[in-house]
């Protein structure tokens, strides 16, 4: 009786005492941080895409090949003032149509502008290398004569230059198909249905003068997909990190037992 002492075996844990949250405070912080921020990029960048573009769908073929009869695109608002040789405009002229109109300016005030030269484009006599068309395109769509763009007016002409309704069918109108920088409420930057991407930079009047940057729409593409990333990553940080801890916590009591 008294020669017995009595012994405590402790349970053996494997070590599942006081572990705090799956991933730690920090962990837990820097995931919730990454989530806020990505909600700012993803809805920061939606909310200054809707203000800077408008969406359109074109129903003809007038833009071939570069925008195609159905494809939507987006247009960054501007004012016509800020239009340049090359850019593909919409604009509403109500002597050309009752609603928005897509075309590609070819000449500004007080150029002159003539088809064809040795089978291409002439702005103020310089022939211009329109690479968005399929060669030759130019010539064989037919000659039309020198007209001189009034001040604070546009020639614009359809990319598919067979069957384009653009300044060559309003010649005869008193302004020589020209339309007012005014009419024009937008500049296209991309096709994103189909998923083309940006439009080719119209290179060929660098030698005319400067000629339009692209939009913003790279930077917002940017902002939406980081934004959508982080919530993402942020968001899965938690089962991720609870997981991997219960495998830790196996592995330990695993070593415990032996």
């Amino acid at each position: 009786m008294g020669g017995e002492s009595a012994t405590t075996t402790a349970p053996r844990s494997g070590g599942t005492g006081n572990t705090g949250p799956a991933g730690g405070r920090t962990g837990q912080v820097l995931s919730g941080l990454a989530v806020a921020l990505g909600l700012v990029l993803f809805l920061g960048g939606f909310a200054w895409g809707a203000v800077v573009y408008r969406p359109y769908t074109v129903p003809t073929t007038s833009m071939a090949p570069t925008i195609g009869a159905g494809d939507r695109v987006l247009a960054e608002r501007v004012d016509g003032s800020e239009v340049r040789r090359g850019d593909v405009v919409v604009f509403k002229d109500e002597t050309w149509a009752n609603a928005p109109v897509l075309k590609r300016v070819v000449a500004v005030g007080g150029d002159t502008v003539a088809c064809c030269t040795d089978g291409k484009l002439t702005v103020n006599g310089k022939q211009v290398d329109e690479s968005y068309l399929p060669a030759g395109q130019a010539a064989e769509a037919g000659r039309f004569p020198a007209v001189t763009v009034p001040k604070g007016r546009l020639f614009l002409l359809g990319d598919e230059r067979h069957g384009s309704l653009d300044s060559t069918a309003h010649l005869t109108e008193a302004a020589q198909g020209t339309v007012s920088r005014d009419t024009v409420t937008a500049r296209v930057d991309a096709v994103v249905w189909p998923m083309d991407g940006m439009l080719q930079p119209a290179s060929g009047f660098e030698a005319l003068g400067p000629v339009s940057e692209p939009g913003p729409l790279r930077t917002i593409g940017v902002m939406v997909v980081a934004g959508a990333v982080l919530v993402l990553g942020g968001a899965a940080y938690g089962p991720v990190a609870k997981r991997m801890g219960a495998r830790r916590r196996v592995r330990t009591e695993a070593a415990g037992v032996r």
